[in-house]
């Protein structure tokens, strides 16, 4: 009998279709529509809080089609979360202006395909961006990408090809075809693939998100080519929609078109990721080795941990307080290339020609998509560590590209995630008539920053393209000390002398 993956669970994802009345939403008195509506957005709102469960995420969408009008996803760490949150809308008296035509349940998973190691000896054996990616697919988060595109699968088992007849190593080479297409649409579709065997009458849901619709489409055209798919894919109905907040519920249902100006950009940011506090990436696992259905759409991907919004983790009140106090200091702390960009920083241990490579083929990828600003990589001046930088347009672009990113060499951190409170003074570049007077400089500055309390490290790092394009990494104890050093005459004096020097405004990014 072929072997069959070993599985571990995450969380439980509920995909609750509704359907409205509109004939008694019509009839009813605006003044009961208006408590309805009220009463929906709240417990809507609740639950994109994640207030009902110690984790989780949340989301409402509407619908295209006739099939259903709104689509509210839940995920959650168990069952009875699920079940509390279905029933939970029954309550309301918006839930009986509605039917609930279907529904989905299913549970993310990894599987052997993923790792040997992991399965065997446990999650000490494997290497922190394999952790990371795993802690992404049993505990996601709903991107923030606006369009949405829902449907079961199966594998088939038919007479002539029968996908459970298939050995292990067979299973794992079509898997690792079907990724190489869907790699291709890194930083355009993300997917949360869940398995439903036992739960609902397919095997696994697949929720692609993309910001462009026509992008889902074209991932799922192109799929069907693969062998995985045209011999053994079986599908179900399809749902697509659009996200919104849930305070445009009341202009949902006015016919507006939502999410509505005042909104705009914002759909995706008014919901708590519980515990899961990164934005994952999910997908594909990028090692040649898949789960039975999640390889269907690998445009997302990999060892996923969330891309920084242009350097500022952590909470967006205490990074603002930040950027006030720098700037009380006259010291700039915009985000790296501008203020509407995102980066994600990863370092590696691996030789650096041997990650430039990789790297380099994946900026290939990558510089197909009009959302990639930039990709590069960071050699530590006097540290055996490199640093991968990329910067894309959007979050979710950049959470996408942490995925694949997380999978290279040798990673052993992604910034922000040091203990204590971690600085980057990012991008300084450097007028080449004064790069060696630069680092000579940098090296006085790190003999200072050693003797000041609640400093950890610093390191100087340059572009292996381009040795004028510097890049530095600092960590500190606490905020307290990191403010003390940028407070001090040494720091006013290395700004001062950096004018000179300098080929543009430097940006000094926090990261919490």
């Amino acid at each position: 009998m072929p072997r069959a993956p070993q599985t571990e669970e995450g969380w439980y994802a509920l995909h609750d279709f509704r359907s409205i009345d509109w004939d008694a939403w019509r009839d009813a008195p605006q003044r009961e529509r208006e408590r309805a509506v009220e009463e929906a957005v709240d417990h809507l709102r609740s639950h994109e809080a994640v207030e009902d469960a110690d984790a989780g995420a949340s989301a409402v969408f509407s619908v295209v089609g006739h099939k259903a009008d709104l689509l509210i996803l839940h995920f959650r760490p168990t069952l009875d979360a699920l079940s509390t949150a279905e029933r939970r809308f029954e309550r309301t008296a918006f839930a009986g202006f509605t039917d609930q035509p279907t529904s989905y349940v299913s549970v993310t998973e990894v599987s052997g395909y993923v790792s040997d190691e992991y399965f065997k000896e446990g999650a000490d054996a494997v290497d922190e961006g394999l952790r990371r990616y795993i802690e992404g697919k049993m505990k996601p988060d709903i991107p923030d990408d606006e369009y949405v595109s829902f449907y079961p699968m199966s594998k088939r088992r038919g007479e002539q090809y029968n996908w459970y007849d298939l050995s292990f190593e067979e299973r794992a080479e079509l898997m690792s075809g079907h990724g190489d297409v869907g790699r291709k649409y890194a930083g355009k579709i993300k997917q949360v693939i869940a398995s439903s065997v036992g739960f609902d009458d397919y095997e696994w849901g697949v929720t692609l998100f993309g910001s462009d619709p026509t992008d889902i489409k074209d991932i799922v055209y192109e799929m069907r080519f693969d062998e995985a798919s045209s011999r053994y894919g079986e599908f179900g109905q399809f749902y697509v929609g659009r996200r919104f907040p849930p305070t445009d519920l009341s202009a949902y249902l006015d016919g507006e078109s939502v999410p509505t100006s005042e909104h705009g950009d914002a759909v995706g940011h008014h919901h708590n990721h519980g515990e899961s506090g990164e934005n994952h990436g999910h997908g594909s696992d990028g090692d040649g080795s898949y789960h039975e259905g999640e390889s269907h759409h690998e445009g997302d991907s990999h060892h996923g941990s969330g891309g920084d919004d242009g350097g500022d983790g952590g909470d967006a009140d205490e990074s603002e307080t930040i950027r006030g106090e720098l700037t009380d200091l006259n010291i700039y702390a915009g985000k790296p290339h501008g203020e509407d960009v995102y980066a994600t920083v990863l370092y590696s241990e691996a030789d650096t020609d041997e990650l430039f490579d990789e790297v380099d083929g994946l900026r290939g990828n990558f510089e197909h998509y009009g959302t990639h600003v930039k990709t590069a990589v960071y050699e530590a001046n006097e540290r055996g560590r490199s640093a991968v930088v990329s910067i894309w347009k959007t979050q979710s672009a950049a959470e996408t590209a942490a995925g694949f990113l997380s999978e290279l060499p040798e990673i052993v951190s992604r910034a922000g995630e040091e203990s204590g409170f971690g600085t980057m003074g990012m991008f300084y570049t450097v007028k080449s008539d004064y790069r060696e007077e630069f680092v000579d400089k940098f090296a006085t500055v790190g003999g200072l920053l050693d003797e000041m309390d609640g400093h950890q490290e610093t390191d100087l790092m340059v572009n292996v393209e381009d040795e004028d394009d510097m890049f530095i990494a600092s960590q500190w104890r606490s905020k307290e000390d990191a403010m003390g050093f940028f407070r001090s005459d040494e720091f006013r004096e290395t700004v001062q002398w950096g004018r000179d020097v300098l080929a543009d405004r430097p940006r000094h990014v926090f990261l919490a």
